[in-house]
C-alpha cells in the first residue's frame, strides 16, 4: 500500500534515522500485518512510530512502542548522531521524551501506548502475544541479542519481525542488527523483503497435519 502524503509530511518533520524508501517500505509491510498488538523497540522522537499508527489505523491494530528516550550509545556526547537540542540542561543527560510526547500528543495517541523503560525492564513483564515486532532499538551486539531474545519468541505464528539497519557488510554500518536476522533465520523466521537496511522476516505457520 502506497505511503499516505499526509502520513509522509509528517513522519518527514519528526526527527529520526529512517529513510524515505526504507519509511515507505515499513508502512506497506505494516499494512499487511494482522490486527492485534504491535511492538516497536525504539521509538526515539517517533519517526517511525508515525508510520506504525498510520499502518495500525488501516488494519485496526494497537502499537506499544517502548524506549528510556536517554539515547542510544551513537547518540551520546561524542558520538556521530548526538544531537545537542535533545540535551536535559537539568540532568546534562539527552532527553527525547518531551520532543517525542509532542508527536504522540499531535498524532498518535489513538493507537500508540507509548512505555518509557528499559528493555530488560519490559521484558521481565511482557507475556502477550505480537502480530508483528519492530527492533530498532540499541544496536550494541548485547543490547540488539537481548531485544530479539526477549521479544521475538512473542511473535505468532503468521506474525512479522522485522529489523532495521541491517546491514551485511561491516564497511556499511554496525553488525549486530545483521547478527540478529542471521539469528532469526536460523531459528525459523523466513525473510520476506528487504529494503535499504529494512529486513522483514516471518514466523511460518505451522503446515497442517495430514
Amino acid at each position: 500500500m502506497t505511503l499516505p502524503a499526509e502520513t509522509a509530511e509528517i513522519a518527514s518533520a519528526v526527527k529520526g534515522f529512517m529513510p524515505g524508501d526504507e519509511g515507505e517500505a515499513l508502512y506497506a509491510v505494516a499494512t499487511s500485518a494482522r490486527p492485534g498488538t504491535w511492538l516497536e523497540i525504539g521509538t526515539y522522537c517517533g519517526k517511525s512510530t508515525v508510520l506504525l499508527a498510520a499502518a495500525a489505523r488501516e488494519v485496526g491494530a494497537q502499537v506499544v512502542t517502548v524506549d528510556h528516550h536517554h539515547g542510544s550509545e551513537e547518540n551520546q556526547p561524542g558520538w556521530e548522531w548526538h544531537d545537542t537540542s535533545m540535551v536535559d540542561p537539568r540532568t546534562g543527560r539527552l532527553d527525547t521524551l518531551p520532543t517525542f510526547r509532542q508527536t504522540y500528543d499531535d498524532h498518535l495517541a489513538d493507537v500508540v501506548t507509548a512505555v518509557v523503560a528499559t528493555t530488560a525492564q519490559v521484558a521481565s513483564w511482557w507475556q502477550t502475544g505480537v502480530e508483528l515486532l519492530f527492533l530498532d532499538g540499541n544496536h550494541t551486539e548485547e543490547t540488539a541479542q537481548h531485544d530479539y531474545a526477549a521479544f521475538a519468541p512473542h511473535v505468532v505464528p503468521g506474525g512479522l519481525l522485522l529489523v532495521h539497519d541491517v546491514f551485511p557488510d561491516p564497511a556499511d554500518g554496525g553488525q549486530a542488527p545483521w547478527h540478529v536476522v542471521e539469528r532469526a533465520l536460523t531459528d525459523g523466521f523466513e525473510q520476506v523483503s528487504v529494503t535499504g537496511s529494512l529486513r522483514t522476516l516471518r514466523r511460518p505457520r505451522p503446515k497442517p497435519v495430514e
